[in-house]
This record gives C-alpha cells, structure tokens and sequence, in this order.
C-alpha cells in the first residue's frame, strides 16, 4: 500500500482519528473533575476512588494484544468503530450507576472501548502517510487528546452543577456513536493486511515482542512516565492542589486547565517541528532523552516545593507531550508489519502502570494515614516513590556511550584519579 496520504487525508483520516482520540482522552480524565462528587455520593475512600478509577486503566491494558492483533489484521476502521459502540453503552451504564460494583462495570466498559483510539490512529498514519510524517501527525493527534482533557478540567467543572456527573455521560454516550459513524463513513478501505496469517504464529510473535531487548528498553519508562502522568493526570493532581497547595475545587481546575493546555501546547510543538526535527536528525529517542529528563527535574520541584505552582504544572504538562514519541521508538525497533502489535504492547506497559501507580497510591495513602502521617505528607512521599520509580526506568533509554563517559568522569573527580 503506498505511503504517500490520499486526497483529502485531513479531514477523511485526520478528523475521524482526532475525535476517537479526543474522546478518548476526556474520559481518562473526566474522574479528577469528578471525584469529589462521586465521593461525597458513594462515601468512597482514597483506595476505592483509586480503584474505580483504574478500572478504565485495568480494561485498557488488558484489550491492547487483542486490538494490536485486530489492527494489524482488520485495520483500524473496523476494529475503533466497533469499540467505540461498546464506549457509547459503558457511558450510558455509568450515568445510571449507584453503586461501587456498577459504576466499576461501566468504567471497564468505557476503557475497553476507547482502547483502539490511539493506536488505531497511530496504525492509520503508518498506513496512510510517509515516515518522515509520522512524528508531526502523531503530535496532532495528541494534540486532540490534549483538547480532551482541557474539556474535562474546568469546562466541566462549569458544567457540573447544570447537568451533574450522570448528564456529563450521557452526552459522551451520544458523542461516542457520532465518533463511530464518522469513522465508518470517512475512513478509506484497508485491506486485511495480515488476514490469512496462522493466528497461533501471531500470538507468538506477540510474545517475541515482551521478551525481546528492544522492548524491555522502553517497557519500564513507559509504565512510569507514560502510566505515571496518566494517573496523576486524571486522579491524584487534583488532591495534591487541594491538600498540599491549599487550593479549592474550582482554583484546581484552573490549574488543571493549565496543565492540559501546556500539553496541548507540547503536543502542537511536536505537530509543527515534527518532520523538520526528524530531517535534522533529532529521532522520537532523543525526544524522549530530553522531555523525560526535563519531566524529572519538574516533578522534583513539585514534590519538594520549589516555584510557582502554576509554572510547574504547565511545564509539567508541555513536557508530557513527548510520552507520544515512545510508541514511535519502540516500534521503528520491529517490523512494519507488526507496528499495531508493538505499539499496542508498549501501550499495555503504559496502562498497566496507570492502573498501579492510580490505585497503588490510594493504598500507600490509606496506609499513611492510618498511620497517622498528614495527607500532605502521605502525598509527598507517594509522589516521591513515583519519582524515584521513574528516575530508575529513564536509565536504560540512554545511550550506553553517555553512561561510558559519565562513569569516567566519576572515576577522574574521584580521590586518587591523579595517581593513577
């Protein structure tokens, strides 16, 4: 199939891509907003808003072999619109819940359906763009998801006291089946690509893919970087403004505002400068080398305090745009052919470490706190773990000549170096 994009590719492939994505990202988020109304409603404690939460995130990682597979199989028109339905009735289950378990159900469902909306428009852009495209378009499509979350910081908390938190699911319900419509109408027809293959051989080649080398690389920082930003993005930032910066509900969702607008501006950067950095050599790797190593020094100054609070959580989010890059570094490790099954994997290690970092920290509050540790403090020390976490998962992403010249410089500024 050619690379070059068809006639028309912005608004047939683009659009229908952006808005599964855009939906997609609003209700990973749409439980920070939220959560105060559901606690106070369901008497839930730190540990089960974390659980329930995750629940999205637990249902997300476990689709991802499976809608690798049928990516590469059947494309991404079939496999995200028919998902996208399942989107539409886990909303509507969840705007009727009333209770832990149904609100849960309803939460799997949605994330479940949402599953594909990334990846699927990653599968579509290798499909339909050149290479040298793919940075920039999968910086676009961020950019929708960034448009998703900045809608479900402070326009929802506008709208929460109008329509509640059911009304909220019941227009996503409706927005979800638009999204599948669009998909099915616009997108060009792709062939079964990977059809007829023996499926016993393609679930072994999925499992080459968790063992080999290339993989392991990236599968640590995209459990703690990538999962990391997810859980504190769509759950925990909003009690640390609250508890440690002293913040109410609505001045939070200011500055969640803040921080999706700072990654929708990463996410538009990376659109624009995309293909002129990938011409000058700066590949997705040495993207993420700098974002992640610019992620860690903001992360530290939130958990110790340092600056304003408002420069911190834009930085944060600007700098979170380059998780996008990650999917494209792993991938250009394998074949082309097995694009959705990498990027679908490494995509499982990103959700699999929301979903522990989102619930592991409302355990490691709970236990703080019957402890008797402030939540101030419990939060600190949290973030602090994550931070730690991540800082160990960044090293086997740099280049094993930039540790070689870190160690000999350790070694000439250690005591005794001249005598040697």
């Amino acid at each position: 199939m050619s690379r070059d994009a068809p006639p028309g590719a912005w608004v047939r492939i683009f659009l229908p891509f952006a808005l599964g994505y855009y939906l997609s990202y609003l209700l990973r988020t749409v439980n920070a907003v939220i959560s105060p109304a559901l606690t106070d409603e369901l008497g839930l404690s730190a540990a089960q808003l974390g659980l329930l939460t995750s629940m999205y995130f637990l249902a997300f990682g476990l689709a991802q072999i499976p809608v690798g597979i049928a990516l590469d199989r059947y494309g991404p028109r079939r496999v995200e619109s028919a998902l996208l339905l399942v989107t539409a009735l886990g909303s509507v289950l969840f705007a009727l819940g009333d209770s832990m378990a149904s609100l849960g159900l309803a939460r799997a469902l949605i994330g479940m359906g949402v599953s594909a909306c990334l990846m699927g428009a990653l599968k579509g852009l290798a499909l339909w763009y050149p290479p040298e495209r793919q940075s920039s378009m999968t910086g676009f499509i961020m950019a929708s998801g960034a448009m998703g979350a900045l809608t479900a910081s402070a326009p929802l908390e506008l709208m929460m006291p109008l329509v509640g938190w059911r009304g909220v699911f019941w227009g996503i319900a409706v927005v979800a089946v638009l999204a599948a419509y669009t998909l099915v109408r616009s997108l060009p027809r792709e062939e079964r690509a990977g059809g007829q293959a023996d499926l016993g051989a393609v679930l072994r080649s999925v499992g080459a893919i968790f063992v080999a080398p290339a993989f392991l690389r990236f599968a640590g920082s995209s459990l703690f970087f990538v999962g990391g930003f997810m859980a504190l993005q769509s759950l925990w930032a909003v009690p640390w403004l609250m508890e440690v910066e002293g913040l109410d509900l609505a001045a939070t969702a200011r500055i969640l505002l803040l921080l999706n607008f700072g990654m929708l501006i990463g996410q538009l950067s990376i659109g624009v400068f995309g293909v002129r950095l990938v011409r000058r050599g700066v590949e997705p790797l040495r993207m993420l080398h700098f974002g992640y190593a610019g992620l860690l020094l903001v992360q530290a100054a939130i958990v110790f305090g340092v600056g304003p609070v408002v420069v911190k959580w834009f930085l944060l989010g600007a700098l979170s745009a380059v998780n996008s890059q990650a999917y494209l570094a792993s991938a250009s490790q394998f074949p082309r052919e097995m694009f959705g099954r990498v990027s679908t994997s490494i995509n499982l290690m990103a959700f699999a470490g929301a979903f522990v970092v989102q619930w592991g920290i409302g355990l490691v509050l709970d236990l703080l706190r019957a402890n008797e540790w402030t939540m101030p403090a419990a939060l600190r020390f949290a973030f602090a773990v994550l931070l730690v976490l991540q800082f160990i998962s960044f090293l086997p992403l740099l280049p094993r000549h930039w540790l070689g010249r870190w160690r000999r410089r350790v070694r000439a500024q250690s005591p005794g170096a001249d005598q040697e």
